[in-house]
This record gives structure tokens, sequence and C-alpha cells, in this order.
């Protein structure tokens, strides 16, 4: 039969007509025995009488339960302070050029994928430096915008007919201009060229507009 007190546990034998207690000693109860310790608070080796002592004196475990309640108050004060400030983010969201880092923060994903998209041509780099390269803004932005075609350039080979084109010879004999001449005003006014065969061939509408003023203003007082 066994009997519970407290924290005493005692064996009660009934032997005849009378009672033996035998009083059973708990870990935490001091005993004749003591180990060594090292405090939590100095680290001290010490004596204690159980295998849980913590600290080598009353002294010791106030002043750590004090540090401890310190940290506390700190690391509330420290998260308190952090959310009132603009995280590692929203400034890498500011700046116009980013280091690979800032990109792998932006785009939460490893160092080596930002160079990979880099490699890759997809977003363009400068390396200002052997180790710093920097990306602008508005490349990161062209990740996430949909991919646009340029408006294709029709063929002018395909486009122009040499039944609305001048030969080069045929311009230079109807309106009695030079070679070099002729070709400094296809030049300057960027008029487009049809190559057909060995012959080159230019716009009649826009060789005739170009010329006749000046066909006109030189002759035209004759």
């Amino acid at each position: 039969m066994f009997l519970a007190v407290g924290q005493k546990v005692t064996n009660l034998f009934l032997l005849g007509t009378s009672v033996v207690t035998v009083p059973i000693i708990s870990p935490r109860m001091s005993s004749n025995f003591t180990v060594d310790r090292v405090c939590e608070n100095c680290g001290n080796k010490f004596s204690a009488k159980t295998t849980v002592t913590r600290y080598c004196s009353h002294k010791c475990n106030r002043t750590f339960l004090k540090r401890k309640a310190r940290k506390q108050k700190i690391r509330v004060s420290d998260r308190q302070t952090a959310s009132l400030l603009p995280s590692d983010f929203d400034l890498v969201r500011a700046k116009e050029f980013l280091s690979v880092k800032d990109l792998a923060l932006l785009l939460n994903c490893s160092r080596q994928t930002v160079y990979n998209l880099i490699s890759s041509k997809k977003i363009r780099a400068v390396n200002i430096s052997s180790k710093k390269t920097l990306l602008p803004r508005s490349e990161i932005d062209k990740l996430f915008l949909p991919a646009v075609g340029l408006p294709k350039v029709p063929d002018i080979q395909t486009v122009m007919k040499i039944e609305a084109c001048y030969s080069i010879g045929e311009i230079k004999k109807k309106y009695n201009i030079s070679n070099k001449a002729l070709y400094e005003i296809i030049k300057r006014h960027k008029i487009p060229k049809l190559k057909h065969g060995k012959f080159t061939y230019v716009p009649k509408s826009m060789i005739d507009s170009l010329l006749k003023l000046q066909f006109h203003s030189s002759y035209g007082d004759l």
C-alpha cells in the first residue's frame, strides 16, 4: 500500500499487528550525497545536493533571471523598432540600379538564377568592376511585361515594282545629271533602291518630285 503526502511518499507494511513506515527519498530532496554541477550563471563548478540544481547560489539565480528578463525586453523593443523601419525589400524596390543580391531578394531566388538570366540575355547587366554587377530597374520590369514584337518592315525588294521605277541610266539621261550628283541625292534623301540583276532602280515619284523642281529652276528661264 502506498500513501502520498505532498512530495513525500511512504511505504506502509503491515506486519502482524504493527505498522512499519519506510520513507522513500525523492530525486529533488536533499540527501547525504553531493554531485558536481556547473552554475548556469557564473560558470563556476560547485557541489550540489541534487542533480537538477542549476545555480551555485541564490544570487546567481536572481542575476540569471534578471538578465533573461532584460534580454526579452530588448528583443521586444527590437521587433517594435524593426516594424517602424522600412524593410530590406522596400529599400531594394526604391533603387534605380540593382545588384545581383538585390535582384535575388526581389525575385525570391538564388544568385545563380540571376546570373543565369544574365547569361541567357533575358536581362541586361553592366559589370562596373570585377566584383560589381548592376542591373537597371527597367530591365527587371521587362521580365513581367508581355512580349511585344516590333512591327515588321516590309521588304523593299518585294514592295517596289520595276514598272514604277527609273533605272540610274534613265534618270541621268532624262535630267542630264551626273552619276555622282545623282547618288548624292539618293543618299541624302534616303531614297530606297531596288536591285535587279546588274541594274539599280529607284521610285519614279520620288525622283520626279526632287529633280523636276531642280530641272525647272535651272532651265525655266531659257
